[in-house]
């Protein structure tokens, strides 16, 4: 199955149903119109009988025309073609027409989607344009509201840039379950499989759990992890991992840090001292901070951006758990209220349940359009 298949199966399952929603908002208030007629097939068969009826009299009509008006008989016949053919089976579509209780019934399906009310806004307002009073089916305003995410968010999708210096430094950051560990597994995977590379730093020296998750990583994919024992300084380890990564003359050098909240003060202050350790390594370092993002938590993501950009300066989100209960538009508010790069999505456990962030794919799935 594609990535985009799998995208619109897992987000379709979510507690979202944006597509739901939509088709419900259409069919409030609209009308069944009929759109196409196909063409008739019934009358067809008509013409046929006619030769059979034997049009010359002159042969004798005593026996003969017995047979002939069984071969006539057009009642029978032409319904049973007819139907199969297709006989005139009119298609209808329910349409709505786009006024202000329709946009008001869009702005909150797009708010309890967790787009935000901002940018929900926005979105139906651009909707509206050059549209308001006419008449649309849910597959036309799916579409509509597909390119209008698709305009907001093709800005954003940028792969995770790539740099001559080596090793270049990338910072991994997050709360705790955002998916940090599992994210840099499948990252330094895909890394190491296009030909780079990389070395892993277990900067979460305070769960055993996520160094041995990184390890089972940087064994299937063949890439080394550092540790150090449980409840080593992390900023020491980082700077340690750098001269390790430097020495092998490693492409990319991925740190894992560990899951911490945002309103805690004292373990936000460690991430900063990570950052401050390492600019004594490499003063341009880190050269990416990717904030991993967990999809459930719908409108906490915006404060979470905030906080880490402030204390760690992110450079790209990943966002991940697109498969469970997550409604999805908050990716949509965070591109629109951001602007930071989205570098990749997840929709799984599996190595190819991570891939590249494309909004094309993401509305349509988010929308519940086909590929």
């Amino acid at each position: 199955m594609s990535f985009f298949g799998k995208l619109k199966q897992r987000l379709t399952r979510s507690s979202s149903k944006l597509d739901q929603g939509l088709d419900a908002i259409v069919e409030d208030g609209g009308v069944e119109e009929e759109v196409t007629e196909v063409e008739k097939a019934a009358p067809e068969p008509a013409p046929e009988p006619a030769p059979e009826i034997t049009p010359d009299p002159v042969a004798e009509p005593i026996p003969e025309p017995a047979p002939a008006p069984e071969v006539a008989k057009p009642d029978p016949k032409p319904g049973i073609i007819g139907r199969l053919l297709g006989r005139d089976e009119s298609r209808t579509v329910v349409r709505r027409t786009l006024d202000d209780d329709m946009l008001e019934q869009l702005e909150e399906l797009l708010i309890a989607s967790d787009m935000g009310v901002d940018t929900a806004l926005r979105v139906t307002a651009n909707i509206a344009e050059g549209r308001f009073g006419k008449k649309v089916s849910t597959t036309e305003i799916k579409t509509i509201l597909a390119e209008e995410i698709a305009r907001v968010m093709e800005p954003v999708a940028k792969p995770l840039p790539l740099y001559p210096k080596k090793p270049q430094v990338v910072l991994v950051v997050g709360v705790n379950g955002s998916g940090k560990t599992t994210t840099i597994g499948k990252l330094a995977s895909q890394f190491k499989a296009a030909g780079k590379n990389v070395v892993i730093a277990a900067g979460d020296t305070f769960r055993a759990a996520a160094v041995e998750q990184l390890q089972v990583w940087g064994d299937r994919a063949g890439v080394p992890v550092l540790t150090a024992p449980e409840g080593s300084d992390p900023a020491s380890l980082a700077f340690d991992a750098m001269t390790k990564a430097e020495a092998d003359g490693a492409d990319l050098l991925m740190i894992d840090t560990a899951g911490r909240l945002q309103n805690r003060a004292d373990l936000m202050e460690e991430l900063a001292k990570i950052v401050r350790v390492i600019r004594k390594k490499d003063e341009t370092a880190p050269h990416n901070t990717l904030l991993v993002l967990d999809a459930t938590t719908g409108q906490n993501a915006l404060s979470q951006v905030k906080t880490f950009q402030e204390l760690a300066d992110v450079s790209g989100l990943v966002m991940t758990k697109l498969d469970g209960t997550a409604k999805g538009g908050v990716l949509v508010a965070l591109a629109d209220k951001f602007g930071l790069p989205i570098h990749a999505i997840g929709v799984g456990e599996q190595i190819d349940d991570l891939a590249p962030f494309d909004p094309t794919d993401f509305a349509r799935a988010l929308t519940g359009l086909e590929d």
